[in-house]
């Protein structure tokens, strides 16, 4: 006989009495669950528990009520709610199944049928709690009823990556067209019943009723039923989850004759409707066009009009097919915010005239490749719902790698930040603090890197002009160390390197410290684009030479790829 599977219900929790027992992380969990589903949880704990700070701050903030003392029998049938005569709606317990007290609560709740949980016990719960996705009124729950908790969660991870984004949108509109056509038919045979005329909005005529019956009603009632539910079998996922208004619309108006012209799951569109394309903002990675993502690659070859930075490297560039227009961003100092005026308008032109436009970034749109400026543009001239954001790369995390860099590693660096060297309109931003896990990546700051380096190494203007108001007003003596706390400076020993066109053939990378790579830079020169590392990491694989103030290494090896990926047989499309 095969093993027993679950009844899989959904409950309408909404202001149950939840009893969480324990204090543990779990017994949090089990908290923020029941609040999510409306659920009222009560915490029984001693006193003298020592609580989860995530449970600790749902008591105080008053989402959870706390009841200070240690279980006791009674309390599963007179802490619930008045309506069920105080039984407690369900039962959590969080100490697992070697404690006692798990299988007394487990037996004493199924005498009385209250359900209960009880961690990692299947056979003392009568109910388990399944690895769930939800996506407003979607739900998806997956259980291997006590096999193995992190394999479902592995299948609902993957269940919840294939299904299109917005499904649950779509649920609300298509639960609303259902809705719609109840009401309806509702008020239909009300009004047939009472001979009374009908609402104008209806779009019927008061007369309608005359030449109705009751079994004409309950076929065009059916009728419409039958469309909503084919729709809902037969359109594709993607299609379904793109639903509008006007095909909501078109479903609520749909009564007889409008099969044929309208056949079930082919919509369409409204007379006289714009044509309308969309805007995508891809990256394009650190150079090397391998490392272009599937999603960019097919961006590529199948935009109308690409508008590119002037960064993007050209072994990209050689990968856009010959019949697709190219713009390159014509930046330049003094020119940089008019070029990007320019490639944004050129895409609302294109994405207007029902072009697909890709707007091609170096590294990824969202790390200092203004994208999000860009998708608000979009969004103010009314596109919002046309714009497709993909990620790409980032050479603020690659170009290390290719350097032999780990941004992070165990008893070396432990934190990495990502700063930008200039600020908007060329202004420098505030430097950010010494700390000895730290690795810290500058994009943008080459241009300047002789003022990047003094403010990392010493006060800027402001932070002096502070100090010395201070010592004026007497809240610091001249003589004394300082009395609060103040930005800890970089030491002009710290190691640092700056690499330059990461992975592309003609890769740079410079090794030096602080207090010498300016005087570096100065004698090998600038190959942009370039970015600088910080931090005691430069050094956590490679080791400098003694008298030696810098090393250069020149050229890219490779990927390390037997031999090199051939994007074009991703999505072949004759150039």
């Amino acid at each position: 006989m095969a093993d027993p599977i679950s009844l899989l219900t959904a409950t309408d929790a909404r202001f149950h009495i939840h009893l969480i027992i324990g204090s543990n992380p779990l017994a949090a969990a089990r908290c923020s669950q029941s609040l999510n589903v409306g659920a009222l949880p009560v915490l029984l704990a001693p006193e003298t528990a020592e609580l989860h700070y995530a449970l600790q701050k749902r008591v105080d903030d008053g989402d959870v009520k706390w009841i200070k003392k240690a279980f006791e029998d009674d309390d599963v049938l007179s802490l619930g709610r008045e309506e069920v005569d105080g039984v407690v709606d369900a039962v959590f317990v969080t100490s697992g199944p070697r404690e006692p007290l798990s299988a007394h609560v487990a037996t004493l709740c199924k005498r009385h049928r209250i359900p209960v949980n009880v961690v990692d016990s299947p056979q003392l719960s009568s109910f388990s709690l399944l690895s769930s996705h939800t996506d407003g009124p979607l739900q998806i729950g997956v259980t291997t009823n006590g096999r193995g908790c992190k394999l479902a969660s592995r299948i609902r991870r993957e269940i919840a990556a294939s299904l299109p984004p917005n499904l649950g949108t779509a649920c609300v509109r298509l639960g609303d067209v259902r809705r719609g056509i109840q009401e309806e038919d509702q008020l239909l045979h009300h009004a047939l019943a009472d001979g009374e005329d009908l609402d104008d909005s209806l779009d019927q005529s008061a007369t309608f009723n005359k030449l109705v019956t009751e079994a004409d009603l309950d076929a065009v009632k059916h009728r419409r039923m039958r469309w909503l539910s084919q729709i809902c079998e037969y359109w594709p996922l993607k299609r379904l989850a793109a639903i509008s208004d006007k095909d909501v619309a078109a479903i609520l108006k749909s009564y007889a004759g409008t099969d044929a012209a309208n056949p079930i799951g082919k919509p369409t569109s409204p007379q006289g409707s714009v044509l309308k394309g969309r805007v995508i903002l891809a990256g394009s990675g650190p150079g090397h066009p391998d490392l272009l993502t599937q999603a960019t690659h097919k961006a590529i070859q199948n935009a109308d009009l690409i508008l590119a930075d002037k960064l993007v490297p050209s072994g990209v560039l050689d990968l856009i097919p010959r019949r697709t227009p190219v713009q390159i961003a014509r930046k330049f100092p003094g020119n940089a915010d008019a070029a990007q005026e320019e490639l944004l308008e050129m895409a609302l032109a294109g994405v207007r005239e029902g072009k697909t436009v890709l707007r091609l970034k170096q590294g990824d749109p969202f790390i200092y490749g203004r994208g999000g400026e860009e998708v608000a543009y979009f969004r103010q001239h009314g596109l919002g719902d046309r714009v497709v954001v993909l990620p790409g790369i980032t050479s603020s995390l690659s170009a290390p790698l290719f350097a032999g860099i780990p941004p992070t590693q165990r008893d070396v660096a432990d934190q990495v930040l990502i700063c930008t060297g200039t600020g908007k309109k060329g202004k420098p931003p505030n430097p950010p603090e010494y700390v000895a896990s730290r690795t810290v990546v500058f994009l943008m700051g080459l241009h300047r890197i002789s003022g990047l380096v003094q403010e990392l190494t010493e006060y800027t203007e402001n932070e002096t002009m502070v100090l010395e108001e201070e010592r004026k007003q007497g809240v610091l003596d001249m003589n004394a160390q300082q009395s609060v706390p103040r930005r800890a400076l970089w030491p002009p020993r710290t190691p640092c390197a700056v690499i330059e066109r990461a992975s592309c053939p003609d890769q740079r990378v410079i090794r030096t410290t602080l207090d010498r790579v300016v005087e570096a830079i100065e004698q090998e020169g600038s190959r942009p684009p370039g970015l600088l590392v910080v931090g005691s990491a430069c050094e956590a694989l490679w080791k400098s030479e003694k008298g030696r103030s810098w090393v250069v290494e020149d050229g890219f090896k490779s990927l390390g790829l037997t031999e090199s990926l051939d994007l074009t047989s991703l999505n072949p499309i004759e150039a």
